[in-house]
């Protein structure tokens, strides 16, 4: 029997979210859209409010949640902000999500309290300028030398690739094209031959950091290799299996703010003496809207129980970033049609949400990958 209920520690977080982004988030989300500006001071005091580090165990200075209690914090940021939610989502599921599951004791007990705490902001590296969804056609490449690796080679689109403390890198150690020809490294800002690259001016997720990684003889120890060599691409897909949760949850919130505005500009604007809601042609898009957010909703709870049963989530979490993003661009576009005019304005949220959404359908795999993930699962 499916129960997605929520429970006490959700709605205690939900309230926590809610309540701080009042004072931290909304005042300022104009501003930093407007400046593409990343709010870093933010992430730490959601780091202090125990968010940088939800999935993480107590006793590596985590929060110790589940999958349930993560879907609502994303959902509830994206809300707010889908820039704050995204750049949580990122550090939570990708590099400190990596860390955490391949690797070793020694490794997480130094980076993952910093990470849970948001002290280090984490960043994590598998695309290229060329490569995109083609992992596997790979240029970053790490060769031995000796106790070290040697890494040349770039990342783009990397979420934090400027500001990011630590990041987890995947870089060639085989062939091309070779599936277990790439391996994940831990690499610390500072490094010699480590530097942040250009930052993407974007059309939406402004307040979100996306930089290049650029790599030039940059040494890095064995120490610093997560899991064993050449097993960084399976290890990737099993966190993007995790990520595309992320994404999903990430979705629902864009969704469900531009849903909620949109039903209170319904009940407040009035066309020949009353509210819009009242017309059939609005009513019947929240209708519409509001059945495709349960839809994707029951789709993103569904992966996350998957996920903290510890089952496979590869089917789930895809049919659920896929459905919840498409849903996220298709509810934000209706939002902007019930607003009208003022819909196309920077006065009122819901042209962000249009913005912010389409990021979903690309970001952590493509609408047509997951359909190939999808495809590929159901014809097994």
């Amino acid at each position: 029997m499916l129960d997605f209920a929520s429970n006490e520690n959700q709605r205690m977080i939900a309230q926590m979210i809610r309540d701080f982004g009042a004072k931290e988030i909304t005042p300022f989300r104009k501003d930093w859209d407007d400046r593409s500006h990343f709010p870093l001071d933010v992430f730490k005091k959601l780091g202090e409010l125990g968010l940088m580090g939800v999935l993480v165990p107590t006793e590596y200075g985590g929060s110790g949640f589940g999958y349930f209690e993560y879907v609502t914090a994303i959902a509830e940021l994206a809300k707010l902000d889908p820039s704050v939610g995204l750049s949580m989502a990122a550090h939570n599921s990708l590099c400190t999500g990596h860390i955490l599951m391949f690797g070793n004791e020694e490794q997480k007990r130094k980076y993952l309290p910093k990470l849970a705490t948001c002290e280090w902001l984490g960043a994590w590296g598998l695309t290229e300028p060329n490569t995109g969804s083609d992992a596997g056609n790979m240029r970053t490449v790490a060769k031995k030398d000796g106790e070290y690796y040697v890494i040349n080679g770039a990342k783009n689109l990397i979420t934090h690739g400027y500001s990011g403390d630590v990041a987890v890198v995947i870089a060639r150690t085989g062939e091309v094209g070779d599936s277990h020809g790439m391996t994940a490294f831990i690499v610390e800002r500072g490094t010699p031959g480590f530097q942040g690259g250009r930052k993407e001016d974007k059309l939406g997720m402004r307040a979100s950091e996306t930089a290049e990684m650029i790599f030039e003889d940059c040494r890095i120890h064995e120490s610093q290799v997560l899991g064993k060599v050449g097993e960084g691409f399976i290890q990737s897909m099993k966190i993007l299996d995790g990520g595309r949760i992320s994404i999903a949850a990430l979705s629902l919130g864009i969704a469900q703010g531009a849903l909620e505005a949109a039903i209170q500009y319904s009940k407040e604007r009035h066309q020949f003496n009353k509210p819009i809601s009242n017309f059939q042609g609005i009513s019947f898009k929240l209708a519409d809207m509001a059945t495709q957010v349960e839809a994707a909703s029951l789709l993103t709870f569904k992966a996350a129980d998957l996920k903290n049963k510890g089952q496979k989530v590869t089917l789930a979490g895809a049919q659920a970033k896929l459905y919840a993003s498409e849903v996220a661009v298709s509810v934000a576009n209706e939002a902007v049609q019930i607003f009208g005019g003022y819909g196309f304005t920077k006065d009122y949220p819901v042209e962000k949400y249009y913005r912010d959404a389409k990021l979903c359908t690309i970001g952590e795999g493509t609408s047509e990958i997951q359909k190939l993930v999808i495809s590929r699962e159901v014809l097994k």
